[in-house]
Order: C-alpha cells, then sequence, then structure tokens
C-alpha cells in the first residue's frame, strides 16, 4: 500500500479540556516519510516532532507528548481518527500545550478529512506486521495482546467497579467502518472523579458537550449545583443518577477506549497488519506496550 497525505490543509478550533484556553489546531498535507508531526506554533522556533512513543511523559488524563519545551497533550482522538482514516503523513500545527478537545471524540477531525480527501504518494507505507502473538499483561489485570490477521482490527472490553458501567466490549473488524462505528463515541469521565479536579482549578475546559459524565454516586443537592456552575451547565436534579447526556452509542465508553487504543498504538509509527485484542486499556498501559513493541521493532 502507498502512503497517504491529506489533499488540502483544514482547522479546527475549540476549548483545551485541561487549561481552557482557546486552541486552534491546523492540519497540513505532508510529504511522504514526514509521518504525523504537532508543531507548537506559538513558542519560539516553532519546533516540531514526530507523534511517537519516545515522547510520552504523561498519560493521567490522557496521553501527552513531550520534549524540552516541545509538549502537547490530549493527541490521542486526532490521531486515532488520521490512523483510522489511513493519513500517513500530516503536520499538525497547534497554538498551546494541548489539542482542542471539540465534542470529546474524533468525529470532527474524521469529517475534516472526508471532506478534504487523500492524496496516494509515491512511497510505501511503513507496516509491522504481526507473525507471531504478543501479549502485554499488568499485575492490574490490563493486557493487550497482537496477534496475526490479514488485516487491522480491534477488541476491546473495559470493565469498571460501578453500577452504571461494569463491562461493556467493543470490536472494530474493519477501519472503514471507523467513522460511523467509533468516530462518535465521546470520552467519557465520573463526576466522582472530576468533581475533586475542578476544586482545584483542573479540567478548565470541561462540559457536558465536550464528555460522557457518569453520575453514579449521590452528593448533596449544594454538591451538585458546585459542579454544574463550575461546569458551566443548568444545575441538575442530584438524586437523579445516570449518563448526564444522551449516549451516542449503547456502548459508547468502549467504543470510546477503543478509539484511544488505535491512537495510542498509532505511536508506534507504523501501520499494523494483525489484530489487537485489549482488555481494560488505558491510556498509561497503551503508551507502555507500544513503547516495548517500538523498542522491539527497532533493535531488530
Amino acid at each position: 500500500m502507498k502512503q497517504h497525505t491529506i489533499k488540502q490543509s483544514f482547522t479546527l478550533r475549540s476549548v483545551g479540556l485541561h487549561t481552557g484556553l482557546d486552541v486552534t489546531a491546523t492540519f497540513l498535507p505532508a510529504p511522504a516519510n514526514t509521518g504525523i508531526c504537532l508543531r507548537r506554533v506559538d513558542l519560539p522556533g516553532q519546533p516540531c516532532h514526530q507523534a511517537l512513543a519516545d515522547y510520552v511523559s504523561a498519560t493521567e488524563r490522557g496521553t501527552v507528548l513531550e520534549n524540552g519545551k516541545w509538549k502537547v497533550s490530549t493527541v490521542e482522538h486526532a490521531l486515532s481518527a488520521l490512523y483510522a482514516m489511513g493519513v500517513d503523513n500530516c503536520i499538525i500545527e497547534v497554538n498551546a500545550p494541548e489539542m482542542p478537545i471539540l465534542d470529546g471524540s474524533a468525529r470532527l477531525f474524521v469529517k475534516e478529512i472526508e471532506r478534504v480527501g487523500l492524496e496516494e504518494q509515491d512511497a510505501e507505507q511503513k507496516v509491522y506486521v504481526v507473525k507471531e502473538s504478543i501479549e502485554y499483561m499488568s499485575e492490574h489485570g490490563n493486557i493487550i495482546r497482537i496477534e496475526p490477521c490479514d488485516h487491522y482490527e480491534v477488541d476491546v472490553t473495559i470493565a469498571f467497579e460501578s453500577r452504571l458501567l461494569r463491562e461493556q466490549h467493543a470490536m472494530l473488524n474493519d477501519l472503514s467502518a471507523y467513522p460511523y462505528e467509533i468516530s462518535a463515541a465521546r470520552t467519557f469521565c465520573f463526576v466522582r472523579e472530576i468533581e475533586p479536579l475542578l476544586r482545584v482549578g483542573l479540567i478548565k475546559g470541561g462540559d457536558l458537550k465536550n464528555a460522557l459524565v457518569i453520575y453514579e454516586t449521590e452528593m448533596s443537592q449544594e454538591g451538585m449545583n458546585y459542579f454544574c456552575d463550575k461546569m458551566g451547565q443548568p444545575r441538575l436534579d442530584a438524586t437523579k443518577l445516570g449518563y448526564l447526556s444522551p449516549l451516542n452509542y449503547q456502548n459508547e465508553p468502549a467504543r470510546h477506549k477503543l478509539l484511544d487504543v488505535i491512537g495510542d498504538l498509532s505511536l508506534l509509527g507504523y501501520r499494523i497488519q494483525g489484530r489487537i485484542v485489549a482488555v481494560k486499556p488505558g491510556h498509561t498501559f497503551n503508551t507502555q506496550c507500544v513503547r516495548r513493541l517500538r523498542n522491539q521493532i527497532l533493535s531488530e
């Protein structure tokens, strides 16, 4: 297969989830063998580096890439969309230390890639062909297994100690289904996780439009009022548990974790011909696995 870039540039603007800054990201066509690169246009010299596992510096609330003053967080949604849509080479110019959160999914990235189209390039794709199964496992029960397959597919199972979200499963048999089966799955979180972060001034750009928020542990009405006020939302009844916005898919959390797996594993720097099975994936474990695999490939 030949490499591809986008036919023309496009720009997306949104708040940054963690900083609350007004963030602009411009996606530009790039020559063959460039890879996916992120350029910080707001920094002196406009430093630019390829999105690779080598640069992962943090994973607490998204995947963060960093090299000196160059730092870009929440890269996984854009990387997922670019990989799934077949974009091998692209330069992303961003004017802040994080990508725009948009609606918390990859939907708008996909929409713009579909609008501008792809351009075939002369060079062949860099492909890692899985010839035998590789399994990574953590002491916490996280598993990523990469198996031989004649194409790329992903199978994800998630599990939480939650009354509303216990175990869910999602599968993508072919990347051609990504735009309508996966791309609109939003990042999700629990009120019990984000309420303390709001109190210390973190996730400044969070609201119910850019995340699927799960309310499962009843709090006081005063606490709910504080939460809604900080999120810039109308006040809600603290006695009503559940999802605070309508679901795009019945198993939207599992589909979003699948979206994240694709984005994080794209940091390998190669396209993968194989089947990925992920149990309880997360950014920390995903990026640890892809770094180990990248080191293995480079050492061969």
